[in-house]
């Protein structure tokens, strides 16, 4: 092992593929860093590829304390460990080496409340505490990720230059990282971002699937219309990924790879816990929950395959109509269509961000938050610029659908969104997603929703009393005994 200077400038516990990859970037920022891994041979690795990629000053340690040892002081020890127990470990086994004044940051994907358990039981010793989200994937994170950390300002501060260097940089409005807010509010953004995340994959594989279901395109046609899309309003890292995997062949057959991959989505919890805050909060999530079931009902291939030969036997067969389709038109309309969805997909993310703001008292900053994801994350997109536009304008914006901006392009692209949804209900593909934003933004413009009548059952039933229109207070109707006299 080579020896390091006198002290390093930073540690890293966790050298899996994240926390290889973050090193390795931290170190080529120009700040010495020492890593250790509970299984030696990753640290060696970590420092054969330090060494390979430029000479990296990367310092690797086989056991905790001579790990430790090696920071300067005040420590700082990022964790890139598997979220739950191992982190709890993995605190216990720092800590007792680490002095009052230094700072653990957790870099996983952590439910937000763990990092508020663990920050106020460090503390307790006199150590800082940071829950720091880090998206970009492995690219992201030795390149350049979007970083969200919140917890101990303090602990924010002593690697504030750090951060500011190893973070994606955008020309115009400078590194994708910001001091998120108290607690836990790191980890609950990132979550959100995840939760995001699905929204916008589901959205890409409906149109996808309307594209070549219906319009019959090629893969080849696939690659070039999210090329095209690439350039325009959908500028964005996962529309970009979306046009190389319809370019890349098979390496084991015929034909090209995305159609040797099985229909069965898997993921790790984020998505779930998005969607399970949102109805604690009581704010629709609508686009995040259906990507959300259509994860759960992809991993159901089996029964599906199994329903697909009674409903062929049962006469539906294929209700894959051959429609005769404009290509052209249907392209443009699925682009517009994507693009509107998407906002909606946005807008719900951002209302549970404020949500849990408020409950908490966070006063996090929403503008702040789409430029940190405009680079490095999975979901930075040219119209996160748009949103943070939405919200310079107005902090206290109720919903991006009603920024002038955004209410004036889902006006001009409803009537393909509308298209696009009856199309692929009339050809027997679902578009949860599409049809969820669809139908969250046709209730949120409505005036008045049937909502009355629920109000008016449950009273019926369950005496919950219900609002009048016309005058104030609590109204309870004996229905039951109006209608059994009205039938008599």
């Amino acid at each position: 092992m080579a020896k390091p200077p006198q002290h390093t400038r930073i540690g890293l516990a966790g050298l899996a593929v994240m926390g290889q990859n973050l090193a390795l970037n931290i170190a080529e920022k120009g700040f010495p860093i020492s890593v250790y891994n509970r299984t030696t041979s990753k640290v060696d690795e970590t420092v054969e590829r330090a060494k390979l990629e430029g000479n990296l000053p990367v310092y690797g340690f086989h056991d905790p304390e001579s790990f430790v040892k090696s920071i300067q002081k005040p420590r700082v020890i990022i964790m890139l460990v598997k979220a739950g127990a191992p982190v709890d470990q993995t605190i216990k086994t720092l800590s007792t080496y680490l002095e009052k004044g230094d700072c653990i940051i957790d870099g996983g994907n952590e439910w937000y409340e763990n990092t508020e358990r663990r920050e106020k039981a460090v503390t307790e010793s006199g150590l800082l505490y940071l829950g720091m989200g880090v998206s970009g994937g492995e690219e992201g994170a030795r390149n350049g990720p979007s970083l969200m950390p919140g917890g101990s300002f303090e602990a924010y501060k002593y690697i504030e230059d750090i951060l500011l260097k190893v973070a994606a940089q955008i020309p115009d409005s400078g590194p994708c990282v910001t001091y998120i807010g108290k607690g836990g509010s790191g980890n609950f953004v990132k979550m959100v971002h995840n939760g995001i995340e699905y929204g916008d994959m589901q959205l890409i594989s409906e149109a996808y699937d309307v594209l070549k279901s219906v319009g019959k395109l090629s893969n080849e046609e696939l690659k070039h219309v999210f090329s095209e899309w690439n350039k325009g309003e959908l500028l964005s890292f996962l529309v970009e990924i979306t046009a190389d995997i319809f370019g890349i062949k098979d390496d084991k057959g015929d034909g090209h790879l995305v159609d040797k991959v099985l229909d069965k989505t898997g993921m790790k919890g984020t998505g779930k816990w998005t969607v399970q805050q949102a109805a604690d909060l009581s704010v629709a999530a609508p686009t995040i929950a259906a990507s959300l079931d259509s994860r759960f009902l992809s991993g159901l291939k089996e029964e599906r395959v199994k329903a697909s030969k009674v409903f062929q036997a049962g006469g539906l067969g294929d209700v894959l109509v051959n429609q005769e389709v404009d290509k052209a038109k249907l392209i443009d309309d699925v682009r517009r269509a994507l693009y509107a969805s998407k906002i909606c997909s946005y807008a719900q993310g951002m209302n549970l961000i404020r949500a849990k703001s408020i409950e908490k008292g966070w006063d996090l900053q929403l503008g702040e938050l789409a430029r940190i994801w405009k680079g490095g994350c999975i979901i930075r997109a040219i119209f996160l610029d748009r949103i943070k536009q939405a919200y310079d304008r107005n902090p206290d914006l109720a919903n991006l659908l009603v920024d002038p901006e955004f209410a004036k392009e889902i006006i001009e692209r409803q009537s393909a969104w509308r298209r696009v949804v009856c199309l692929a209900i009339n050809s027997g593909i679902s578009v949860p997603g599409m049809s969820s934003s669809l139908a969250y933004f046709d209730t949120y413009r409505r005036e008045s929703v049937p909502a009355n009548l629920v109000q008016a059952q449950r009273d019926y039933f369950g005496a919950h009393t219900y609002e009048r229109v016309d005058m104030e207070g609590s109204f309870h109707t004996e229905w039951f005994k109006i209608a059994k006299q009205s039938k008599i």
